[in-house]
């Protein structure tokens, strides 16, 4: 047994399987009783415990001046409640992670060390409940904090560190905005970083974009050093942050005003996960609704998605809670609960879990795109194609030896790496399908870089220059909808939020999806017209031997998200088929509602079918049972055993033409179907 790992591993603790529980401390629960708290961790299925170590307030007898002891603390015999819990936990084998947040201190510390703390353009702090933001840039972050970590590894062996709120806060928790930091350490700092460029105040003033790269470039180099730091000290503890650390973080929680997009824990896992599918992601889903209503409690069937779609796409689970479990009142925990006990009971099946899926959709960095990333998501999760979320970012490392198609919506220009790994991607036998404004510049298309093969006569880029414009789908490629004997039907759906009239300029270009040309739309009388213009909705070419590029240049899946029409879902994910190949597709008679992910574990393959169906505007009611169905999984060989998880039942099974055909039992929230090609193994 390590001194860092209760449980005795003897590699990284994260690389194996592992569940949290988070207990948000206030200062008055100084005096909690850690045995009673252990007792729900472990009776919710958790083997790790998430504490509130030091920062704001040190739940320890800290010898740091840049420390403010919790005054309750006072409540506790031994006046060390971090000390006590990892007493407690280590001797059942419970692991504790550190919660440290630098992101503001004391007015009395403010006023000792005004270096350290958040400037406004206007020379303001920033203060929030008597608590003065400090600044990345800041000796806070750049010496204390490295000293506060040493003196919690020198005392405690935890085996690990969260920081919460590692950032420049340009807002504050009432969502505020208080402008560019314009401390002295941020004005020194960008001057070395971008000579002659004036410290912008906000996002609109010239400047702004080298403030988010210098800023960028400061935490990554402080996530950088802390974890060189933190390893150094203690080897086998953990940083749990950003991209730079061992354990990328993500927070599932909701917020008043924000719309809710069912699928995003799933989301941000793929994108972790696809960036570097040997990091763990760690995924902490908040029980309450707000930061606002700390007390008002998650909906059960909304917490628990957070917990399904982390585990089912290879994230470790947490939740999240205000206070300790006897003073938490959120009906939502026992469903998370029996997410983690599941996840727990399974272990060795979810050992090393990485996603398989063979599709990858781009996930836009801006919310203004989001509405055509949406779109494809239902085609493919409705279509039955299994795919990942990928990070716009993560484009430049594409590869046919991970994925067979990737499609990209609507996200601009693409920069010059994306670019080259695309066109590479396609020439190697991958597909690609771009939509919307993806990959075109003022000179042309990026994925036809010389001009040969397509041209654009025009960009309509106004709602009333695309108002009455209609694109023809009817025939489209793989459209389950129609007869292979009868002639194709006219099906017109509507070009939302721009259009590029785009001509093919070689004959080894394909054309499809008529663009009607524009006419009268009212008054009844005269809405006659719309005739074919000559342009086409999709082009697509062969690139090398066997890849292909597809070019939309109209919005399909904006106008699936904001109109719900289900014909340009079926011709999306009959797109992916035509182009991409059939076998992107898994074969199966479930219903469109249950989204289907596979994967690989250290126990083989994974698959995890998800019911959507009580997915609702804003929330998540009770879904609608799902009964049994057909269903084939390629394999690449006959499984040892096919078992149902969830069920917990082993399924018959035949093999047919390199897949695995069984019959899937009924489930409500999720099944997990494991086709094992391995003996179990202890962890």
């Amino acid at each position: 047994m390590t001194a860092a790992d209760p449980l005795g591993r003897a590699e990284p603790w994260w690389e194996g399987t592992f569940r949290t529980v988070q207990t948000n401390l206030r200062e008055i629960d100084a005096g909690l009783d850690v045995d009673a708290v252990l007792d729900a961790i472990e009776e919710f299925g958790a083997d790790t415990w998430l504490l509130s170590v030091g920062g704001i307030i040190a739940n320890h007898p800290s010898r740091l001046a840049s420390q403010t002891i919790n005054p309750y603390l006072s409540e506790r015999p031994s006046g060390d409640l971090v000390g006590d819990a990892i007493r407690a936990a280590r001797a059942r084998g419970i692991r504790v992670l550190a919660r440290m947040d630098f992101s503001k201190i004391d007015a009395a510390r403010a006023e000792r060390h005004p270096e350290w703390c958040f400037v406004s353009p206007g020379g303001a702090p920033q203060i929030y409940n008597g608590y003065r933001s400090t600044c990345p840039s800041g000796d806070y972050y750049q010496r204390e904090m490295f000293a506060a970590v040493a003196e919690v590894l020198e005392n405690y062996p935890v085996s690990g560190f969260f920081l919460n709120w590692m950032s420049f806060n340009e807002h504050d928790y009432s969502r505020r905005y208080w402008g560019v930091c314009h401390c002295e350490a941020c004005r020194r700092g960008f001057a070395r970083f971008a000579p002659g460029t004036d410290l912008p105040d906000g996002p609109d003033d010239a400047g702004s974009v080298l403030w988010r790269q210098y800023t960028e470039q400061v935490l990554a180099d402080l996530h950088r050093r802390l974890r060189e730091h933190v390893h150094r000290l203690a080897p086998h503890a953990a940083l749990i942050q950003g991209d730079s650390a061992d354990i990328t973080f993500h927070e599932a929680n909701n917020a008043v005003g924000r719309e809710l997009w069912h699928q995003s824990t799933a989301d941000a896992v793929d994108a972790a996960r696809s960036a570097d599918p040997a990091r763990p992601v760690f995924v902490n889903a908040v029980a309450f609704v707000d930061m606002p209503y700390r007390w008002a409690g998650e909906d059960p069937r909304h917490l628990e998605q957070y917990a399904v779609q982390a585990v089912a796409h290879g994230a470790q689970p947490s939740t999240y809670i205000m206070g300790t479990p006897e003073h938490s009142p959120f009906p939502g925990l026992e469903a998370s609960a029996r997410i983690t006990r599941h996840h727990r009971d399974h272990q060795q099946e979810y050992r090393g879990l990485v996603p398989s899926a063979r599709t990858a959709l781009v996930r836009p960095d801006a919310s203004a795109h989001r509405a055509e990333f949406q779109g494809w998501h239902s085609a493919l999760s409705e279509g039955h194609i299994p795919f990942v979320a990928l990070r716009l970012g993560s484009l430049g490392t594409v590869s046919r030896d991970r994925l067979d198609l990737v499609i990209v919506p609507d996200v601009g220009p693409l920069d010059d790496s994306a670019a080259h790994a695309l066109l590479q991607f396609a020439a190697s036998g991958g597909t690609v399908v771009t939509s919307g404004s993806s990959a075109w510049t003022p000179l042309g298309n990026q994925l036809d870089p010389d001009g040969a093969r397509i041209v654009s006569r025009a960009v309509l880029d106004t709602e009333e220059a695309v108002r009455s414009l209609h694109i023809d789908i009817g025939g489209a490629p793989g459209d389950v909808g129609l007869s292979p004997v009868a002639a194709p039907a006219p099906l017109h759906v509507p070009v939302l939020g721009g259009y590029r009239a785009v001509v093919a300029a070689s004959d080894e270009v394909s054309t499809g999806w008529p663009v009607l040309g524009r006419a009268l739309y009212g008054p009844p009388e005269k809405c006659s017209g719309n005739e074919p213009s000559g342009h086409a909705g999709r082009l697509s070419w062969r690139s090398g031997a066997t890849g292909r590029v597809v070019v939309l240049p109209w919005r399909p899946g904006a106008a699936l998200r904001e109109l719900g029409l289900s014909a340009i879902g079926r011709a999306l994910a009959g797109l992916v088929r035509a182009e991409g190949g059939e076998q992107l597709r898994v074969a199966t008679g479930l219903p469109s509602h249950v989204r289907i992910v596979p994967g690989r574990s250290a126990r083989g393959t994974m698959i995890h079918l998800l019911n959507r169906s009580g997915e609702r505007p804003q929330r998540f009611v009770d879904p609608v049972p799902v009964l049994p169905a057909e269903l084939e999984v390629p394999c690449a060989r006959a499984p040892r055993t096919v078992r149902a998880l969830v069920a917990g039942e082993e399924l018959a099974w035949t093999r047919v033409d390199g897949a695995v055909r069984v019959r899937t039992p009924r489930f409500e929230v999720f099944e997990a179907i494991v086709l094992s090609d391995a003996e179990a193994t202890n962890e």
